[in-house]
């Protein structure tokens, strides 16, 4: 490890550059733990997403979608009721010892931030039957939603506009962003019946459509009688941005992975990134997502063309970033 190209701005823990990605150096453990010991199951799901992209959401919708037989979205004592979704959903990169995921029952729910090509091999392998969804948010606002995490954390080292600049560079946890959002896009097209691409903005615009598509690819499907019985709108509401982020058990104290609970709910919507960045700033990240994307047939691209020819921002726009930036 100590081999690898290193960075230490971005972060209080080291970052190395290994197969093209900006990895913590406890991920590359994790990766080389993962690629020799875990053994996927046909009926596993994996969770994949780039940090502050709808991570904790997913697994929210994915847990309480999955276990509905089990734990009822109306029960008053569901598990997302009394422990954060982080806790209910680990990360196959993070927790050094694997076997405990051998005692979960099927089908086992499990997440990642790792990039597509640092998956372990058996889980990339097409007879291994395990599903991945990847959730995709515009990296604007992913940026900006990374940066008022580590602000709350206490761990910003940098200005906003220093923070932006390492992230257009890609020196950011596994990024670039348009470089892990195009690996798990290229599988999509290429396996669609074995990776599932949703992107953030429209889970969003339609949580209940796009849900029945996750229960449909995870091979739960919602039944006439659940769809009857509100059971699909039950789950967006105990899933829902402002239900989680009031429950006690997300308001202190933190997550296995020694994060603040109330760090994973802030605004959950689209466009921030206008609050903070000038249309430069905006125009010059756009461009770098463009340049590795176009072509590619990835969503985002003809809403960067599409926002082109519109005009963002407004004339003060520079003077309110130059105050964020000072504070």
């Amino acid at each position: 490890m100590e081999s690898l190209p290193v960075e230490t701005r971005f972060t209080e823990f080291p970052l190395r550059q290994y197969g093209g990605f900006w990895l913590l150096e406890v991920m590359l453990n994790g990766v080389a733990a993962a690629e020799t010991s875990f053994q996927p199951r046909p009926s596993d799901i994996l969770l994949s997403s780039f940090p502050k992209c709808g991570t904790t959401w997913l697994k929210a919708l994915a847990f309480a979608t999955l276990n509905r037989s089990t734990y009822p979205p109306s029960d008053e004592h569901h598990p997302l009721l009394e422990h954060n979704p982080h806790d209910l959903v680990g990360f196959l990169e993070i927790y050094p010892k694997l076997e405990l995921y051998e005692s979960l029952p099927s089908p086992r729910l499990l997440s990642t931030h790792l990039p597509y090509s640092m998956l372990p091999h058996r889980i990339r392998e097409q007879e291994t039957g395990c599903r991945l969804v990847y959730i995709y948010r515009d990296p604007k606002d992913a940026m900006v939603s990374m940066w008022h995490q580590n602000k709350k954390e206490k761990k910003n080292r940098l200005t906003f506009e220093e923070m932006f600049d390492m992230f257009c560079e890609g020196r950011c946890v596994v990024g670039p962003q348009w470089c892990h959002a195009g690996e798990y896009w290229d599988e999509s097209q290429a396996r669609p019946e074995k990776v599932l691409f949703l992107m953030y903005e429209d889970l969003l615009q339609d949580t209940v459509g796009n849900l029945r598509t996750l229960a449909e690819f995870m091979g739960c499907g919602f039944s006439r009688q659940e769809e009857d019985d509100g059971i699909v709108q039950q789950i967006v509401e105990l899933c829902s941005l402002n239900n989680l982020k009031n429950l006690n058990v997300n308001k202190s104290g933190t997550t296995l992975l020694g994060i603040s609970k109330d760090g994973f709910f802030r605004k959950g919507g689209t466009g921030d990134w206008s609050n903070h960045m000038s249309p430069e700033m905006a125009a010059r990240l756009d461009k770098i997502v463009k340049e590795r994307l176009e072509g590619s047939g990835h969503p985002i691209i003809s809403r960067i063309n599409a926002k082109a020819t519109t005009s963002i921002g407004s004339s003060n726009h520079g003077a309110s970033e130059a105050k964020y930036i000072k504070e």
